[in-house]
């Protein structure tokens, strides 16, 4: 979706709209470091952020980097990702590969810029083949692309650095000349203004009372840059000639050398310029966060746009950002703690099913590669620490299990997450005691009889909608104790039940098409919306994935001639992976039918 109309469906809803905020990222120069960006990046996505974008190297030297990151910001992450595109060292050829290859990724916004010279040089020359100014890139993109791509350009409150004369300021005819630069950009199909770092607010109220002034009438977003420390913001002003207020100088001084201090002040200032913004009428606001969390969600706490402790999903799973996926609303449960695995295998699929998993007949899964067992070096170390312990016999792996349903492990080879989700505190105890007795848990729900769905463990969908769900559990589990499953089920009809070896054989009570709604939620003026199922055909796409990890998410992490490893192996060969649902999710008590076990 474009970022102009999801700021316009936003900020005119209702009487007074909302004010929405985005974030700013960098490309980090080490394979740790773009893990360690996404694990953050994850954290401050679920605040839902209208959008994030991501910037383009001086000279593109991030340029492939840059491209990657976005693709996974848009696909993985689920955010809705504006990318930075400059004119520096880039032919059109090279400009076309990367609105390309993002088109290709379901990404429809760009930030035009010109670009900064490349490092180690004082000026920008355009090459032979390129353009000379965003300007040019804009009208690129319109004459190629047409209407599919939003663009956005950046806005200078103070004047573009180059025209700042040594006194910290422009001219008038300068500053002039600059803002009718900046109409130009709009008039040629910009539809966004993202401005450069400022801190003085008046200046910056100014600048857009300017704009309006000569006919420039699209959002201007006000980009505000977090004080962190006081070497950065020396240096990254004094390299854009901004404006620095002689209170914020006066304020900095004594506490310069002070971190803490610094970063506490940062916070403060920052607040305080946003509410003056807000003030004006303005209901956007842009954070750079130089990669960095804390200050940026910290400002936007005091502000009362976020709570670190209420954090609403508009489904029960990531919604995603991509073009092509925006009407997606149903997937099989079994990937619940896979999900970027899941989007990984079904990219490219001509249809996403909505409404009804019915919808997506026929739908071809990708086959397993070594990407969905690829895992962040971060989390690797953890289940390294966690997992990777000498394993004797089979009570060993259990506990392993019945630590993990109990929170006292963090990580688990069988999930993307980077902990249990809330609702399984719900029924951690029942869990654990189904893994004490040889059901090896990998995936649960609990039962949800109209559940408020602003509820902080269950709650999903808009306001004033009441979700519902079956209790559901999957897990390993050996043939025996599936014969003794089958056996006793018989005593509880609301149960229904897949099981499948390694090998593919299946044992069922439930046929070959029969697709199970899980969960489903109601809400005001809407359809009832189904977003989870259980459904035959994935569950035996996804059997080859769980047993799969046995050994590529934990055995190998052995040496080949250890024993612990061959006996994940023994599990791996002879289980069952099995999926339960309890269809009675007002009466029906799921954990019964382990109790004599």
């Amino acid at each position: 979706m474009k970022v102009i109309d999801k700021i316009l469906e936003s900020t005119t809803a209702g009487d007074a709209g909302k004010v929405v905020f985005s974030f700013e990222f960098f490309p980090p120069k080490t394979e740790e470091g773009v893990e360690n960006l996404f694990e953050r990046m994850e954290r401050m996505v679920a605040h839902n952020p209208t959008f994030c974008d991501i910037t383009w190297g001086a000279g593109g030297s991030t340029a492939e980097l840059t491209l990657e990151i976005a693709r996974r910001m848009q696909n993985l992450v689920c955010v809705e990702t504006m990318m930075h595109l400059t004119c520096t060292n880039m032919p059109v050829e090279k400009i076309d590969h990367a609105l390309e290859s993002i088109k290709k990724d379901g990404i429809q916004n760009v930030l035009a810029l010109r670009g900064d010279p490349p490092r180690g040089q004082d000026k920008f020359v355009q090459i032979q083949g390129g353009f000379a100014c965003a300007l040019d890139l804009v009208e690129h993109i319109r004459r190629s692309y047409g209407d599919y791509f939003g663009i956005a350009v950046a806005g200078y409150p103070e004047a573009h650095p180059e025209v700042i004369e040594s006194n910290g300021l422009a001219t008038p005819e300068a500053y002039a000349k600059d803002l009718a630069y900046l109409k130009r950009k709009v008039d040629a199909g910009a539809d966004v203004i993202v401005t450069q770092l400022f801190y003085d607010v008046d200046n910056f109220l100014k600048f857009v009372n300017d704009c309006r002034q000569i006919g420039i009438t699209c959002p201007i977003v006000p980009g505000i840059m977090p004080i962190n420390n006081y070497n950065g913001f020396i240096r990254m002003t004094g390299f854009c000639k901004t404006k620095i207020p002689s209170e914020i100088t006066a304020a900095l001084e004594p506490i310069k050398d002070n971190e803490e201090a610094v970063r506490a002040y940062g916070v403060h200032l920052g607040t305080e310029m946003c509410k003056k913004i807000m003030a004006s009428g303005i209901k956007t606001l842009h954070l750079y966060t130089l990669n960095m969390e804390k200050s940026a969600l910290a400002i936007l706490t005091n502000l009362g746009l976020i709570e670190e402790s209420k954090v609403s999903r508009p489904l029960p799973w990531k919604k995603p950002t991509n073009l092509f996926r925006l009407k997606e609303d149903v997937r099989p449960i079994f990937w619940a703690n896979r999900p970027k695995s899941y989007i990984t295998r079904t990219t490219g699929w001509e249809q996403y099913p909505r409404g009804r998993w019915g919808d997506a007949s026929n739908a071809s899964y990708g086959a397993l590669t070594d990407h969905q067992f690829m895992r962040p070096r971060s989390r690797d170390k953890k289940i390294q620490e966690e997992w990777v312990v000498p394993l004797k016999k089979f009570d060993d792996i259990s506990e392993k299990f019945t630590k993990y349903c109990l929170g006292q492990l963090k990580t688990s080879p069988w999930s993307e997450l980077d902990a249990l989700q809330p609702e399984t505190k719900i029924i951690d105890e029942q869990l654990a005691s189904v893994n004490q007795k040889g059901f090896l848990t990998i995936n649960s729900q609990p039962p949800v009889n109209g559940a408020k769905s602003d509820s902080p463990s269950v709650g999903w969908g808009p306001a004033g909608g009441y979700v519902y769900q079956k209790a559901y559990v999957e897990f390993f589990c050996s043939g025996e104790k599936l014969n003794g499953l089958v056996e006793k089920s018989k005593a509880y009809p609301s149960l229904t039940y897949l099981a499948v070896n390694k090998e593919g054989n299946l044992v069922s009570d439930v046929g070959k098409t029969d697709v199970n709604a899980v969960t489903w939620g109601v809400f005001p003026a809407k359809e009832i919306i189904q977003p989870t199922v259980v459904d035959p055909a994935s569950f035996l796409v996804w059997k080859d994935e769980a047993f799969e990890i046995w050994s590529r998410g934990w055995a190998q992490l052995y040496p080949e001639d250890d024993s612990s490893r061959s006996l994940l192996q023994e599990v791996q060969n002879t289980y069952y992976l099995v999926s339960l649902v309890d269809n009675d999710y007002i009466n029906g008590d799921l954990f019964n039918v382990f109790k004599d076990f």
